[in-house]
């Protein structure tokens, strides 16, 4: 069994794997040390492990995954991963972006992919249906858009939204102006996204593949339905919560495979 780590900016995701990418158990922490590294090896069958971090991972925790797996992958821009990397500085990459890449691509291996990552800040990423991982874009997430606006103004309240309110499409009072021109503001740039690959590079550039898109992240849901509106977009729009630690996972295997042979 693999076990796969995500250390985020604010939570640490966790699942356990087989090779063939089915997850057993999935895990959220807060804080995460090497004492539950130690207690994950000592409750599942663990044999294999790799972790990812967008912040500085304390030496305590891989130095227990190395001693405790029979192989362990630090990933990072060295790491091979089993799609083409044309970013221009690789070091700079987040590895959660590259990761949820590598996860896209091994669902759907044929299309061109469009991967959208909705956390403290919300990234596009795109993959070619040739494998090869053409770059992405960074915007500010939900709760930053929500607190710029308390901060930078003198009279806004911050505002926070349950992910299964109804937004509407224009707000009659402050509070709902506020959550309307944030969450809508997010599906519209979705759905641009969306539509101007669907018609610039899929269209022209690889009309032979398909076209998919992938939306992750802890803040994807409060989106998801303010995008599917179409039947078309409802087909290219795929809701995956574990995305990252499906290609955390991916990453491991192939990188197990490469040192078999």
């Amino acid at each position: 069994m693999n076990l796969c780590i995500d250390q985020g900016n604010s939570r640490t995701k966790v699942a356990l794997m087989t090779d063939e990418g089915k997850i057993i158990k999935d895990l959220t922490y807060k804080q995460f040390s090497s004492a539950d590294v130690e207690r994950l090896f000592d409750l599942y069958e663990i044999t294999d492990s790799i972790i990812s971090s967008v912040v500085n991972i304390e030496a305590a925790i891989v130095n227990t995954l190395n001693r405790r797996s029979q192989h362990f992958v630090l990933f990072d821009h060295m790491t091979p991963v089993p799609i083409i990397n044309r970013y221009e500085s690789p070091e700079t990459l987040g590895q959660d972006r590259l990761a949820a890449a590598v996860g896209a691509k091994s669902i759907c291996p044929n299309e061109n992919l469009l991967i959208i990552d909705c956390g403290s800040a919300i990234t596009y990423d795109f993959v070619s249906a040739e494998g090869e991982y053409l770059g992405g874009n960074i915007a500010p997430g939900l709760k930053m858009r929500f607190t710029i606006l308390q901060r930078m103004t003198k009279k806004l309240p911050l505002v926070e939204v349950d992910e299964n309110e109804l937004i509407p499409l224009f707000g009659k009072n402050t509070r709902d102006a506020i959550a309307a021109g944030v969450v809508r503001g997010v599906a519209y740039e979705v759905k641009g996204y969306m539509r101007t690959l669907r018609e610039k590079i899929v269209s022209q550039d690889s009309p032979k593949h398909g076209f998919q898109t992938f939306l992750t992240g802890g803040n994807a849901p409060y989106i998801l339905n303010n995008v599917r509106n179409s039947r078309n977009e409802n087909r290219q729009l795929r809701y995956e919560k574990h995305l990252v630690l499906i290609g955390l996972n991916t990453i491991l295997v192939y990188n197990k495979l490469k040192k078999e042979k």
